[in-house]
Order: structure tokens, then C-alpha cells, then sequence
């Protein structure tokens, strides 16, 4: 029972937090993984590595405490969380495991500060926090199971075939080992794939956006290799990098149903502006494929940047689908092009939403933002600028797994 005295506790700590959170979560994952050398399956150990997870936890849970008394407030991105813990089947049981570490990992790092009086406050908000999203779980488990075609936990999809995409990028299209039916989703969401990988010694999952609307007879997947940047600390993608080397048409793969909240809103005729960089145009790309299809009299605008043509998957794709719907309208813009891309139009440089006036339609639109959390946040400031409502805008930035 979660009292006030226990929330003014929690609380308190709430600045402790934002200083040694980083220390606490790193000391947290170390301890579990030791301890429970299982859950290394279930996490990302590229991001534990990289240090983006422990980021991602020492930021939610000092926001958590500063929210102890409405955390309502952080509903959206619990929601989001339990997205992303349903497609990599974490379960109820494994919240004893994790609190249980957090908990010792605070008295641990925490020292002579964390009395046992604390100790008592941090379980029972805890312990709010974990009933609240398995609840969410618990839903999220049962509505894709319910779904035609749907499933809880991990179904083994065959590897139907492979289609380079761009320089970096390779499509994959799965279909149910078993002979189902492949479920149906929305357009933005993604799904995760498990494959063993054999430096570590066992499984690891990763989320790839599904790339095409649907209602078709494969879920489409299109996979970055992440050749990883030493100068820059940034490992290179154990997974992705087996998917493009290892992984042949007719292997079969194990994946986790659908989820992820950043979605279109198919209840609407508004206009709609999908801007992306990079790999971030995979979830726009169904996006715009559904658009086309069930709700053709809607503007669309299809913003996307990319270093090179030699990196722009898609490209003819999209200019066909551009083509044969004069409501459709793209625009391309390459930072660093090369001499061979002048045959195919695009502007210089990166994306300047406040120079785009001739491209965004007019009245009211919904926004679609997906890439790297630089081009993110670049976006979200211009698009503020033009004074967007907030409702209006819709994001998801690829890098950081969920916590």
C-alpha cells in the first residue's frame, strides 16, 4: 500500500535521482544480469554496452518519482513501455525479479542515504508502477492473441524472401512457418525478431518497423545494417548485421506479434505529412501505402532525407506511388549527394520544414516524424515553430530500445 508518507520519500529522492541515476541503473542491469544471467536474452545487450538503456531507466525512474503523486501523467510513455516489454515477452513474473534488484541496487548505491524507511517507500511505489503496467501487458497479450491471424509470445516465420532495398538496407518478408494466416496491424507499427547470436552465446530481439500496409500475404520488415562507429562508441548491430550476412530466404526466424503505439490515425481525413530520415521511412512507407489504398481523397506529403541516393531505399517505390495519385507529393533531400544523383530529383542539404511553405498542404494536418534522435528533435523545434498543436504531432525515434 503505496501511503503518503511512502510518496513524500519517494519524492525526496526525485534530484538524487537525476544525479546518480545513471549510476544507479548501470550498478541495477550489472547486479540482474549476474545474478539472473537469463534476462540477458531478453535485453538489448548492444544498448546495455552503448549505455542508451541505462540512460532510458535513470530518466524514467526519476521522472516517475517526480510524478509519485499523479503519475498519470506518465501514462503515455508507459504505454510505450509496454509496448515495447510485450514484444519482447517480458511477463508479469519477471517484475518480482526486477524489483528486486532495483531495490537492493538503491541501498547498494545509495549508501547510508537509503534507510530502510526509503527502502520500504521505493517497494511500494514500485510496486504500484508494476501492477499498473502489467495491467497494460495483460491487455496488450490478450488483444493480439485475439486478432485474426494473431498470437502471444514468439511464432517461427520463414523467411519468404529478400529484396535489397539500398546500400544499407534489405527487406525481408516473413511469412508463418506453421501455414497461418499472417495477422493484421496498423500502419506504423513494428514487430521483433529473435535470432541467436553466436558472440554472445544466446538469443537477442530486436524491433523492425513493419514497411508495408497491411492486409498483404508476408509481413515486410526492412532492416538497416548497423556497421557500428568506434569513434563515436556505437557498436556495431549484432543482430541487423546477422539478418544481412547469415539469414537466407527459407531459414526460419522467431517473432512477436505487432505492437507499438506510434500508428495512423485512420479515423481522420485530415492531411497527412510523413517526414523521415534514414531508416525512419519504413513505418511512413506503410503509412503511405494504407493511405493510398483505403482513404485515397487524403493529401499526403512524403518528406524524407537521406545522406546519398546510394542509402535512399524505396526511391522508386515511392515515385511510383506518387505517380498514380496526384494527391500524393514527395520531396527528397540528400546531405551529401553524389554525381549520380543528379538523374533522380532531390534538394541539398537537410530538411528545413520553414523553407518546405510550397510542399506542406494547407489547413489543419497530422504529422508523422520517425529517424535518429537528432533529426527528431530538429523537427519537433521547427515544427513547433509553425506553431503545430501538439495533438497534431505524432513521433517515433529510432535508436533507443525501451528500458
Amino acid at each position: 500500500m503505496l501511503t503518503q508518507t511512502h510518496r513524500e520519500l519517494v519524492k525526496g529522492t526525485a534530484a538524487l535521482l537525476k544525479e546518480q541515476g545513471v549510476a544507479l541503473t548501470r550498478h541495477f542491469y550489472a547486479r540482474m544480469f549476474e545474478h539472473n544471467p537469463e534476462l540477458k536474452a531478453i535485453f538489448n545487450q548492444g544498448h546495455q554496452r552503448e549505455g542508451s538503456q541505462q540512460q532510458a531507466l535513470a530518466m524514467a525512474v526519476a521522472a516517475y518519482a517526480q510524478h509519485i503523486d499523479n503519475p498519470g501523467v506518465l501514462m503515455p510513455v508507459l504505454e510505450l513501455i509496454a509496448n515495447k516489454h510485450v514484444s519482447l515477452g517480458i511477463r508479469a513474473e519477471h517484475y518480482a525479479i526486477v524489483g528486486r534488484h532495483l531495490l537492493a541496487s538503491i541501498r547498494e548505491v545509495l549508501g547510508a542515504l537509503a534507510t530502510d524507511d526509503l527502502i520500504e517507500a521505493w517497494g511500494a511505489a514500485y510496486g504500484q508502477l508494476a501492477d499498473v503496467l502489467i495491467g497494460i501487458e495483460a491487455k496488450l497479450y490478450a488483444q493480439a492473441a485475439q486478432v485474426q491471424g494473431g498470437w502471444s509470445g514468439w511464432r517461427n516465420f520463414r523467411v519468404e524472401r529478400k529484396q535489397v532495398e539500398s546500400e544499407e538496407i534489405t527487406s525481408f518478408y516473413l511469412v508463418p512457418a506453421d501455414g497461418g494466416e499472417v495477422p493484421g496491424y496498423r500502419p506504423g507499427q513494428y514487430v521483433s525478431v529473435k535470432l541467436f547470436v553466436p558472440a554472445l552465446g544466446y538469443s537477442q530481439p530486436r524491433q523492425y518497423s513493419l514497411s508495408a500496409a497491411p492486409g498483404g500475404q508476408a509481413l515486410r520488415i526492412s532492416v538497416k545494417r548497423e556497421s557500428g562507429d568506434e569513434a563515436a562508441a556505437r557498436p556495431q548491430g549484432m543482430v541487423s548485421n546477422l539478418l544481412h550476412a547469415s539469414v537466407k530466404e527459407g531459414d526460419v526466424i522467431e517473432v512477436a506479434p505487432p505492437m507499438g503505439d506510434f500508428v495512423l490515425h485512420q479515423d481522420r481525413e485530415s492531411p497527412v505529412v510523413l517526414i523521415s530520415a534514414g531508416v525512419g521511412l519504413t513505418p511512413m512507407v506503410s503509412m503511405l501505402e494504407e493511405l493510398v489504398k483505403s482513404a485515397p481523397k487524403r493529401e499526403v506529403r512524403f518528406i524524407h532525407a537521406c545522406r546519398h541516393g546510394g542509402v535512399h531505399a524505396f526511391r522508386e517505390h515511392v515515385a511510383k506511388v506518387a505517380a498514380s495519385n496526384p494527391r500524393v507529393k514527395t520531396r527528397v533531400h540528400y546531405e551529401f549527394p553524389r554525381e549520380e544523383d543528379q538523374a533522380h530529383p532531390h534538394e541539398v542539404g537537410r530538411i528545413e520544414l520553414s523553407r518546405l511553405q510550397d510542399v506542406l498542404p494547407s489547413g489543419e494536418a497530422d504529422f508523422y516524424v520517425c529517424g535518429p534522435k537528432p533529426f527528431m528533435q530538429a523537427q519537433m523545434a521547427a515544427l513547433k515553430a509553425l506553431k503545430v498543436p501538439a495533438e497534431r504531432i505524432h513521433a517515433e525515434v529510432f535508436g533507443t530500445g525501451g528500458v
